[in-house]
């Protein structure tokens, strides 16, 4: 029976699991794909849906009972935060936002924590949930003050005429010194062992970098759109050396941000990850 894995669409999830998802890996068990957004599986990660499941780090309180966090596949990085949008008509510039609606993508994203401890001083009035394909155009609009938004937007919000009021990644490595911990990978505990399941995906990994081109046509297809270009500097930030393994210093960055919410009574607080 295979395992069944949830990753999104998104180009550097289908670049590092492309091998494993097409029976690439030798001795690796089946795996059966679930395309869904991280706001998706961070829910259903809770009700046990996934035996794989790439999850966002802020959700790890809720999580860890039932899974075991895996130090490779996840999403880790410098200079690659998430970004506050809004129309630059000069109302935020100060990054008080109170009285302002703000669309979010998910409410347990790493996004939406790390948004959450920079706006602690001067909270908005409304948070908006709404798919991450609809926040852009809807700052743009006027539907929305200001939007959080993520990955590929970092490369295409000009196109919206916005502008970025905060990079919340640029913020937390100044404060922190730390990269961004955004997605993680996690393990079902009794469904899949972790270290074989780690060292599938460590060799997914390598050989998504040993030979790019056999994943192009899988990466391209599920890409939503996105220009080759742009799918290129996606998975050139995202897939980096926390891919292969988190290390002393991902742990590091996700005790950091986990230990931070607990404290300003955002998540409930978890043991350190990095033991």
């Amino acid at each position: 029976m295979a395992l069944s894995l949830a990753v999104s669409p998104c180009p550097n999830d289908t670049f590092v699991f492309h091998a494993l998802v097409h029976g690439l890996i030798p001795g690796a068990e089946p795996v059966e794909l679930t395309f869904a957004d991280v706001d998706v599986t961070n829910t259903a990660a809770e009700n046990g849906a996934f035996d794989l499941v790439k999850v966002s780090f802020a959700a790890l309180p809720w999580l860890l009972d039932d899974y075991d966090l895996l130090p490779c596949g996840g999403a880790l990085g410098r200079g690659c935060g998430p970004l506050v949008l809004t129309r630059g008509d000069g109302r935020f510039a100060d990054g008080d936002l109170s009285g302002a609606t703000v669309a979010v993508p998910g409410d347990r994203t790493t996004a939406y924590l790390l948004f959450r401890l920079w706006s602690q001083a001067h909270p908005p009035e409304r948070i908006e949930v709404v798919p991450f394909h609809q926040i852009m155009p809807g700052v743009a609009e006027g539907r929305f003050d200001a939007g959080l938004v993520i990955h590929e937007a970092r490369f295409t919000y000009p196109r919206h005429g916005l502008t970025a009021l905060v990079d919340l990644g640029a913020w937390w490595e100044a404060d922190t010194g730390l990269p961004i911990p955004l997605g993680a990978i996690l393990a079902r505990k009794g469904a899949v062992d972790p270290e074989e399941a780690a060292e599938w995906i460590r060799k997914s990994v390598s050989m998504a970098w040993a030979d790019p081109d056999a994943s192009r046509e899988f990466v391209l297809s599920n890409a939503q759109e996105m220009e080759p270009e742009v799918v290129r500097q996606h998975i050139g930030l995202y897939v980096n050396e926390f891919t292969l393994d988190l290390g002393a210093e991902g742990l590091a960055a996700a005790d950091a941000l986990l230990g931070r919410a607990a404290a300003a009574g955002i998540t409930p607080a978890v043991k350190p990850l990095a033991g």
